[in-house]
């Protein structure tokens, strides 16, 4: 016969009410003792003492693989880049629709130029580099009236802003603007108009 555990009574009583003393089951004591032995491989890597790099190496290093694959987020486009982005005709047929909806009523449809300068000829106000350009539509220039269309648009739309006002240059507008700014590129045989 095996030998059944006494039950033992604990001397103290509750508003009259004793309770055993018994001890916790087994199966419990190793789910306890378990989970002591795996809290130090959850504290591991919080605490930056894991094997691997720590949160701010992999954050850095992600957001170096990021700005490589991003370069507007990072600043680092380059002329060739932005000039890159007229000879994309998607990037160019989704640049109109976001011309003519948001840059249009300044430079008309045509950027002929309105209240805003003429697009199509060889004079820029604020620098005709590609770069240029793209850093005018992202900043604006608010003592000109231009708002910073970054705020307001995506990344790809304003690349697809730029890229069709590249496209612009050159065409012959119904009715142009005069010629304001720089000509660019500098030309020492014609003068340039003076900004207004």
């Amino acid at each position: 016969m095996a030998d059944k555990q006494q039950d033992h009574l604990l001397e103290h009583s509750y508003d009259g009410i004793q309770e055993f003393d018994n001890p916790l089951p087994t199966w419990w004591k190793w789910i306890f003792y378990a989970t002591m032995l795996v809290v130090p491989i959850y504290l591991w890597d919080p605490l930056g003492i894991g094997v691997g790099p720590g949160k701010e190496k992999a954050y850095e290093q992600a957001m170096a693989e990021f700005n490589a694959a991003h370069p507007k987020s990072a600043g680092t486009y380059t002329d060739d880049q932005v000039a890159a982005f007229a000879k994309d005709p998607a990037k160019v047929e989704a640049g109109k629709v976001v011309f003519a909806s948001y840059c249009a009523a300044c430079h008309r449809a045509d950027g002929g130029g309105l209240i805003g300068p003429n697009l199509t000829d060889d004079f820029w106000i604020h620098g005709g580099k590609p770069t240029e350009i793209l850093k005018t539509v992202n900043e604006g220039v608010l003592a000109k009236g231009m708002p910073n269309w970054g705020k307001v648009l995506k990344p790809e739309q304003v690349e697809g802003a730029v890229a069709y006002v590249q496209t612009l240059h050159g065409t012959n507008p119904a009715n142009p603007k005069a010629p304001e700014g720089a000509k660019f590129p500098a030309d020492s045989a014609a003068p340039a108009p003076a900004a207004k």
